[in-house]
């Protein structure tokens, strides 16, 4: 089977050193442009070393690229980790069309930051989905999907790099085999019951210390590694990576201890205690340090 791999960074190389390994096919590999100035994509880097054709057209959305799509005589495009926005008949070009990974339980959190959000929300679910896309915004008749538990200190990076990345590559690779055997399933989404979120941004990984602590916690949980929970004192932004949910009382935003594990501070209902932070201009540093530099002392208050 012809099999073209469109896709970019970590994901989509290791969607390609697996098709490698079982000697499959792979008659080109398509990715976003690289950026000037920037390194260049893993997944066009491991290309180039097998000497697999490698493509990356600024738009798909030309009469060039259905024409190269064409000419690659595919059976099927496997999309994982794409950005740019492909039309119908370059999707429809290959035999038996492309099919496309989302780290979501499709048609909830579709968007760009589907990983952040259950977490930031609370949920002790999330999982991917493998899909034909269609051209609306993750969306198309689905494949498969596969579940996973978020447990309730995981964060954003352990819920990816530990369960959706590796169960992605293999859902994958399984969908793959289903198009191979001649099993194309495609039914319907219940499109009326999803959800779409926009990206993730700095705005929402502010920790008000008003708000609930579970609500704190989860959003310091979904914005680590990225884009980096944060709070203020006196004006100066400090990031919020590892962290705890503890018990206590007092007036929120209260620096309530400081101590070798890190910096206590009051939430609504309990505390968090900071382990690491990274203040403006700074790096990842033990909380305490950060303290220490900042001049932060106990009965101080962060944020607004």
């Amino acid at each position: 089977m012809r099999i073209v791999v469109h896709g970019q960074q970590a994901f989509g190389k290791a969607v390609l050193e697996k098709l490698l390994e079982r000697g499959e096919n792979v008659v080109a590999v398509c990715t976003a442009p690289t950026k000037e100035g920037r390194p260049e994509d893993p997944l066009a880097e491991l290309a180039r070393e097998k000497g697999i054709a490698l493509h990356q057209p600024a738009s798909w959305k030309t009469p060039e690229a259905l024409e190269l799509m064409q000419s690659f005589d595919a059976d099927v495009c496997m999309m994982a980790y794409v950005l740019m926005f492909v039309p119908k008949a370059v999707r429809e070009a290959p035999k038996y069309g492309t099919f496309q990974y989302h780290p979501s339980l499709c048609p909830l959190h579709r968007g760009p930051s589907s990983i952040n959000w259950p977490i930031a929300m609370g949920e002790q679910q999330t999982g991917l989905t493998i899909f034909w896309p269609n051209d609306e915004l993750d969306e198309g008749p689905i494949l498969m999907q596969k579940s996973c538990a978020i447990g309730p200190d995981e964060t954003l990076g352990d819920v990816y790099f530990k369960k959706l990345f590796p169960m992605g590559v293999a859902a994958m690779i399984e969908s793959l085999d289903l198009v191979k055997a001649g099993i194309i399933v495609k039914h319907d989404q219940r499109l009326d019951a999803g959800s779409y979120e926009s990206w993730f941004r700095k705005a929402d990984a502010e920790v008000i210390w008003a708000e609930p602590v579970a609500d704190q916690y989860n959003k310091i949980r979904a914005a680590n590694p990225a884009p980096g929970a944060w709070t203020t004192h006196k004006g100066e932004i400090v990031q919020i990576y590892d962290s705890q949910k503890t018990e206590g009382e007092g007036a929120p935003g209260t620096v309530v201890a400081i101590s070798e594990e890190g910096v206590e501070v009051q939430g609504n209902g309990g505390r968090i205690l900071m382990k690491r932070a990274r203040p403006a201009g700074g790096d990842k540093q033990p909380a305490a340090e950060w303290a220490a530099a900042a001049g932060i002392s106990v009965g101080d208050t962060l944020g607004t």
